[in-house]
């Protein structure tokens, strides 16, 4: 947490960790999930016989052509994290349904625990700026070639070409010769991502001492060189061009319609139970609905009403699972390079005017705790209960820091607009019941507008939005990760020569 900055509400994530078989996709705040356990596993009895990527199943088992998962995604335009993080299938924010056609060099079991993935080891210099991994030998794609560092060196390239413009650029800042790759200032085949001495070798090296640049790697899902350099990058949305190195290979995409994918395999990583992974496009708003039809499996986005409906059904509460998910955090944001947020007292009133324990009694419930820190509690480094008492829901004092700044009870205070990041039903609650507390407590008239998400970011990168809410989950168990975007000159318009 970055106290001088003035960011001040924040509404921690309660969310389940699950995946299709791989190990932890990510659910988020408007998604804890719902699973019809009985969709995967009803049916026959005393199946026996391995499943078709050869995976044994449970002796109560459906048959493997029953061993289907349904559910609904946002609209997407490809599977691969490399060439699009936003714009990959998903339910809710951070839960990607894709991911699954490649293995990264490493994952994070259900522990948060780095395991190898396709890289068997690594590997670090002295110094603590070369890293080497060592990838796993037998692994191939699924048109049988073998997976190299050439594959990751393709990908990486990709990523940091300023024509492609990656969506997630930012993200490998730590890389040496990275970001002025992506500036356009550096070949992008100098940045500090090669070929070592064989095939089998993929050397990474970073400006500094990067002690944490394993984990970041958990998002290093190689696209395939050939076809890269054959079908350009999206060639994993056609069956015909597509190769898979992961658990899944894609059978169908069928324009705003569905992706389907089957069990690969060639896989040489922990093979998946289910079989077939079928991606309806819908407008997720009919996601919980469709639950409650039958005509899914996995439901993550909840209006409140919807929370009252399963509160109130034993069948449904049963059904409902939280966990850490991405340690995701929802802050209010402001513009402290201008009036009237470049006042600290007018920061402070906001904080102390927010409700966080009433926001999530009447409107979050299970799906969120109050926080007060940004690291949420089991995030290395979490002081949430040091914290509470710099962020306390103290309305008397609000008005008064408020009318220390020159706006007794409100008065003078300009019309705020809360942007919001492309909400759903629940976000959209939580940013209304935002601005009435503010109205309420401090006599502040605000507006919410809710915006499609690359206005939201590009807005906030330019440092042109002046007050907003929005969330932040982990990429790499690391504080550096959740408190690095609070750099000066980051996303935010703060700055503070000590950081």
């Amino acid at each position: 947490m970055v106290p001088a900055c003035g960011f001040r509400l924040a509404l921690h994530d309660c969310a389940h960790q699950g995946g299709m078989g791989v190990p932890e996709q990510r659910f988020t705040l408007p998604g804890l999930v719902l699973v019809v356990v009985a969709s995967l596993g009803g049916g026959a009895m005393g199946a026996t016989g391995p499943s078709m990527a050869g995976r044994p199943l449970p002796p109560d088992a459906a048959p493997p052509e029953q061993q289907v998962v349904t559910g609904l995604t946002q609209p997407a335009t490809t599977l691969d994290f490399f060439v699009s993080v936003y714009k990959r299938p998903q339910n809710v924010d951070g839960n990607s349904w894709s991911d699954d056609l490649s293995a990264p060099l490493v994952r994070l079991d259900k522990n948060f625990n780095l395991i190898p993935a396709a890289a068997r080891s690594w590997d670090v210099s002295a110094a603590g700026t070369t890293w080497t991994f060592h990838l796993d030998p037998m692994a191939v794609w699924s048109d049988g070639t073998a997976v190299t560092a050439d594959d990751f060196v393709a990908t990486f390239r990709l990523g940091a070409d300023p024509k492609y413009a990656w969506d997630f650029a930012w993200f490998f800042s730590a890389i040496k010769g990275w970001d002025e790759a992506v500036k356009g200032t550096n070949p992008v085949d100098q940045i500090g991502v090669q070929r070592g001495g064989d095939p089998y070798t993929l050397v990474v090296t970073t400006k500094a001492p990067a002690p944490y640049l394993p984990g970041m790697m958990v998002y290093s899902p190689p696209l395939n060189a050939r076809a890269l350099a054959k079908s350009g990058p999206f060639y994993n949305t056609d069956p015909k061009t597509s190769v898979s190195s992961g658990p899944y290979v894609l059978q169908e995409w069928t324009k705003d319609q569905q992706i389907v994918l089957v069990a690969n395999p060639t896989y040489r990583g922990v093979r998946p139970y289910i079989q077939r992974v079928v991606l309806k496009f819908a407008d997720l708003q009919t996601e919980f609905p469709a639950y409650l039809a039958n005509e899914v499996d996995v439901a993550a986005n909840f209006s409140p009403a919807d929370l009252e409906t399963i509160e109130k059904d034993p069948g449904l509460r049963a059904q409902y699972h939280q966990g850490f998910g991405d340690f995701r955090t929802y802050y209010l944001g402001f513009d402290t390079m201008n009036p009237p947020f470049n006042t600290l007292k007018v920061r402070q009133a906001f904080s102390h005017a927010i409700d966080r324990e009433g926001l999530v009694k009447a409107v979050i419930k299970r799906q969120g705790i109050a926080a007060y820190g940004f690291l949420m509690p089991g995030f290395p480094g979490s002081h949430q209960d040091d914290l509470k008492g710099i962020q306390s829901y103290d309305p008397a004092l609000a008005k008064k820091l408020l009318a220390d700044a020159g706006f007794r009870n409100g008065r003078g205070f300009p019309k705020l607009e809360l942007w919001l990041r492309g909400e759903r039903a629940l976000g959209l609650a939580v940013g209304n019941g935002l601005a009435a507390m503010l109205t309420q407590n401090l006599g502040v008239a605000v507006d919410v507008s809710n915006k499609e998400t690359k206005l939201f970011m590009d807005t906030l990168n330019s440092h042109k939005l002046q007050f907003y809410m929005v969330s932040y989950g982990m990429d790499y168990l690391d504080p550096s990760n959740m408190l690095g975007i609070w750099v000066s000159g980051g996303r935010h318009a703060w700055k503070n020569p000590e950081f």
